[in-house]
């Protein structure tokens, strides 16, 4: 593809990858909306946000191995078609059952095109040009992660508690189908030069993986910090772990035969791409539920509105923005220093909101967040364009989908698990401190708790993000 026709195909598979992430964010603010207009319990609101960050990750991996082997194009449009349907019926959904269902199916949509990015990124850029390409992308997804929520709010104050939450599945029909025109226009040359080869997509290999996937994030999704949480859920997680022995031992088995595995397990071996992975999944598991507590505590806390709780993300988005454009153009040069200051940024702005919801009167609590979040989205644009970049470059071209959507699959694990988490501890503090101090402490301390669950996870990807700059490093020559 010529450099004339490069950046349009790139804009538009970043602007569809961008949709897809503002769908997973924005929707945090409409929850006390769904809870009112569709009687929805706290199990049910759960699922409505991880459940479609569930199906979006078991999707991940085969649309990218997928990708890696057919048309990216043909993938771009039929996900974008099951993501543009399944947002109609999520807004006009007459029952919280019709509208988990339209999310689930929705997140298959999302994780079939969204390895296509990253695939259609290492096709076609190389050296520095990929550096700015990868920066540019963190900048969007960054955006799209901060603005939701400020999205969402505004949704809510155009439509009210009735339809202000469905205008935020609905507004995605237009959008999609201008996204499907746009593909079919910009992408019209998305073909292979090497000799076809035939599909091959591991279709035991892909049956372990799911049952691994939703093993892992089972009990998660179904944490909500009420007493009737099931504790055997917990079991699932032996099953997890059984499922890794099991899918390690096929995918080997089927590699030496000959044939191509969904997940070449050669790309754990590559130390750049594994803690790559390892800090992205831990840096996703905090900043999407630091997003979500700050919303519960302004519209549970002060009681504010769901525009003023999104409002307060504007700033990270902002500046994560700028950070993600100037990590791309430095990353050849500072390497993985950048991550390591970006993960710290985040850090410290986690850290100073616990103090502010301490010290900071009530009523300046938005204006001090919102304040705080110019550095932690200073912090973020760092790390998302830096260490996709550094993930991904080891990884040959023609394993570039597949690389991305493991890398893709992590972050929206980590999202999952950081989310029930932290709606579990603030839930879970709602109940016990009933009835025993007023409702707007309750959300602070839930807040504050919550906040320190995210600072520990933080703190995880620093540690690895730090061993994996000391080992980057270059030994000197005795």
């Amino acid at each position: 593809m010529t450099s004339a026709h490069r950046w349009p195909a790139y804009w538009i598979s970043v602007a569809i990858a961008a949709l897809t992430i503002l769908d997973m964010t924005k929707v945090n603010v409409a929850l006390p909306s769904i809870e009112h207009a569709l009687g929805a319990n706290s199990t049910q609101l759960q699922l409505v946000i991880s459940g479609y960050i569930l199906t979006f990750g078991l999707a991940l991996v085969p649309a990218g191995r997928l990708g890696d082997q057919r048309s990216r194009k043909v993938l771009f449009i039929v996900g974008l078609s099951i993501f543009t349907l399944t947002s109609l019926i999520a807004g006009f959904a007459s029952d919280p059952g019709v509208l988990i269902a339209a999310r689930l199916v929705q997140g298959i949509g999302a994780g079939i095109q969204m390895p296509q990015v990253t695939g259609l990124i290492q096709e076609l850029f190389q050296g520095a040009e990929r550096g700015r390409a990868f920066g540019l992308f963190g900048a969007t997804i960054g955006i799209a992660t901060a603005f939701g929520p400020t999205a969402g709010g505004a949704l809510i104050g155009l439509g009210g508690d009735e339809w202000g939450w469905r205008l935020m599945f609905l507004v995605n029909l237009p959008l999609g189908v201008a996204a499907i025109i746009a593909t079919l226009i910009v992408m019209p040359n998305m073909k292979r030069d090497a000799p076809r080869r035939p599909l091959s997509m591991d279709p035991v290999g892909i049956v372990i993986f799911a049952i691994m996937v939703v093993a892992l994030m089972w009990p998660f999704l179904f944490t909500t910090g009420s007493p009737s949480d099931d504790p055997n859920r917990w079991w699932t997680l032996a099953i997890f772990a059984i499922g890794v022995l099991v899918f390690v031992w096929w995918e080997t088995r089927y590699a030496h035969s000959g044939r191509h595995p969904l997940i070449a397990l050669g790309l754990l071996r590559t130390l750049s791409f594994r803690n790559g992975v390892l800090i992205s999944t831990l840096y996703f598991a905090a900043t999407p539920p630091m997003f979500l507590l700050g919303t519960l505590l302004i519209q549970d806390g002060l009681g504010l509105s769901a525009m003023v709780a999104g409002m307060t993300t504007i700033t990270f988005a902002l500046v994560s923005a700028w950070t993600s454009w100037w990590g791309g153009l430095l990353v050849a040069r500072a390497g993985r220093r950048l991550i390591v200051l970006g993960v710290t940024l985040v850090l410290v702005s986690v850290l100073l909101m616990i103090g502010a919801s301490v010290w900071v009167p009530h009523e300046a609590m938005p204006w001090a967040m919102s304040a705080v979040m110019i550095i932690g989205g200073a912090g973020g644009g760092f790390v998302l364009s830096s260490n996709q970049t550094l993930m991904l470059s080891d990884i040959p071209v023609t394993e570039g989908g597949l690389a991305g959507s493991v890398g893709q699959l992590g972050q929206r694990i980590g999202s999952a698990i950081g989310s029930a988490v932290a709606l579990s501890i603030f839930y879970s503090t709602a109940v016990r401190e009933a009835g025993t101090v007023p409702g707007e402490q309750i959300a602070f301390d839930g807040f504050r708790l919550g906040m320190f669950a995210v600072a520990g996870l933080l703190v995880l990807s620093l540690v690895v993000a730090i061993l994996d700059m000391v080992r980057a490093r270059p030994r000197p020559v005795i």
